[in-house]
């Protein structure tokens, strides 16, 4: 493809990359073990069906991106940014993204297995129909995030905020919503389990005996 830097080869296994400028590398469908790279710059890379194994990304900068269909296991995305970013049909399993920004990316659909998703900016992302379940959201940003008709039965979004989040026909039951804004959500459609329905009554006002 034009304007892209084939002759960049990715890294062995286990290397450490530091302050790399890799923009616009062409690393479809190859396999990274072990390797960490620290403060790298992706910019518009060619990342489609890459596969990940132990890797950490610290820092990096993914802007414009192209990861389609890529696959990630025990891999960690650590404070980077995703602007605009093509995620569609990528597996996460068993990564941590914590203090990721995804600003105008599309994630959708996606597979997320016991990933660790707290303290990501995901604001006005599309997530609809998605199974989160299980998953770590504490403290994320999800601000006017499409969060409507997905699964997250059993998901750690304490903290989380959820302001303009869209909810609609969302299973939250078993999820943790510590300290959630219940006055200002749009629960229409919402699963709730007894203990979060007590919560939403509380904050409306409402004495509950038992």
């Amino acid at each position: 493809m034009a304007g892209t830097r084939p002759h960049v080869r990715p890294p062995e296994a286990g290397a450490e990359v530091v302050d790399a400028d890799l923009a616009r590398v062409d690393w479809w469908g190859a396999e990274l073990d072990g390797v960490t790279f620290t403060h790298c710059r992706f910019d518009d890379a060619d990342l489609t069906e890459l596969v990940t194994r132990r890797c950490v990304f610290d820092s990096c900068v993914l802007t414009g991106v192209r990861m389609s269909g890529s696959r990630h296991r025990g891999s960690a995305f650590l404070s980077c940014r995703f602007d605009r970013a093509r995620l569609i049909d990528v597996v996460w399993d068993g990564c941590k993204l914590t203090g990721s920004q995804f600003p105008g990316a599309t994630l959708r659909p996606l597979t997320s297995a016991d990933s660790d998703w707290s303290w990501t900016s995901l604001r006005g992302v599309d997530l609809s129909g998605s199974d989160l379940s299980g998953q770590r959201f504490r403290e994320a940003d999800l601000t006017d995030a499409d969060l409507r008709e997905c699964d997250l039965t059993g998901a750690d979004l304490d903290r989380a905020r959820v302001q303009g989040t869209r909810l609609r026909g969302t299973d939250l039951r078993g999820a943790t919503t510590e300290a959630w804004p219940w006055r200002a959500v749009d629960l229409t459609g919402v699963r709730l389990d007894l203990v979060q329905a007590v919560q939403v009554a509380v904050a409306h006002g409402a004495l509950v005996d038992g």
